[in-house]
């Protein structure tokens, strides 16, 4: 069923299915001798959300004759996302950023896995369905934040910049923020009005992660069947096009550019070889070859 503006979903339904998806991948890239990256909470967090789809994620065998998506791209592809965002956060804290923003956080654990420095702040924005999951979930594990840890259990679509203002947000201070993973999932009006609050919330000195996708025909169900079928091959039975909006969106780096961010990105290609991998070029990536990760610091708001 395709997207609403008053649609509403958990983690193992709609939309909320993909932030699952997204932790399997970083369970699935925190394991072995030698992980790609360190998230000790996205296993036991998929597998409390259940299903037989978490199983055969993190259980289940790869198709033989090494047919696209198989777990190595998997972990691949999570650990470029992850050490980018990772980065936004720890050099900003490195920088002297004392507050971070988390927005649309789903399963994301980097509250409480991150070498925060003495007096930061994490805020997290997610439905309160998931918040409360989360919340809970990690207590019954012993999981402790190592920042203070502020979750906000409001919808985008509501006044979320007045809850975090209420909530002790300095706007006269720099913040550290991260989209992960969420443009696609706004309508475009939407992705524009998230970047204007975002800024108007800002000080000099604030930075910001997130990503672009300039084709967003890429998503049609046809171009995205390989994603679809990919990911289906784990059990998953979602349709990817129909949990994302369409039409046509402001350039993120442009659009970003123009309300004084100082603007860089990457394509998914240099991102890889950045991080000592080749990107693949098989149908499942293919859908993506345009996209570009981008990183943004204030500099005149």
């Amino acid at each position: 069923m395709s997207r609403t503006d008053d649609d509403s979903w958990d983690l193992a339904s709609s939309v909320g299915a993909t932030a699952t998806v997204v932790a399997a991948q970083r369970a699935i890239a925190s394991r072995g001798p030698d992980p790609l990256i360190e998230d000790p909470y996205a296993e036991p967090l998929v597998r409390a959300v259940g299903g037989n789809f978490a199983a055969t994620m993190l259980d289940g065998e790869d198709a033989a004759g090494g047919t696209a998506l198989n777990r190595k791209q998997l972990a691949e592809a999570m650990a470029v996302r992850t050490r980018f965002y990772d980065g936004v956060f720890t050099d900003a804290a490195a920088a002297g950023v004392r507050q971070a923003v988390i927005l649309a956080s789903g399963l994301d654990t980097r509250a409480y896995r991150l070498a925060w420095p003495a007096g930061m702040v994490v805020y997290e924005i997610d439905q309160p369905a998931v918040i409360e999951f989360k919340t809970r979930t990690l207590a019954g594990l012993g999981a402790t934040p190592i920042a203070e840890h502020r979750p906000l259990a409001i919808d985008l679509r509501d006044d979320w910049p007045q809850a975090l203002t209420d909530n002790g947000l300095d706007r006269g201070t720099p913040t550290a923020w991260i989209a992960e993973g969420l443009l696609i999932y706004l309508p475009p009006a939407a992705q524009d009005q998230l970047f204007d609050n975002i800024t108007r919330l800002s000080a000099t000195g604030s930075q910001l992660g997130t990503e672009y996708l300039p084709d967003a025909s890429a998503l049609a169900q046809d171009r995205s069947r390989g994603v679809t079928d990919g990911f289906r091959r784990f059990g998953f039975d979602g349709e990817l096009s129909e949990l994302v909006y369409h039409g046509r969106r402001s350039p993120v780096m442009d659009y970003l550019a123009g309300r004084g961010w100082d603007v860089s990105s990457q394509s998914l290609e240099e991102a890889y070889a950045a991080n000592g991998f080749e990107l693949p070029g098989d149908e499942m990536f293919a859908a993506f070859t345009d996209a570009r990760i981008v990183s943004g610091v204030l500099t005149s708001p």
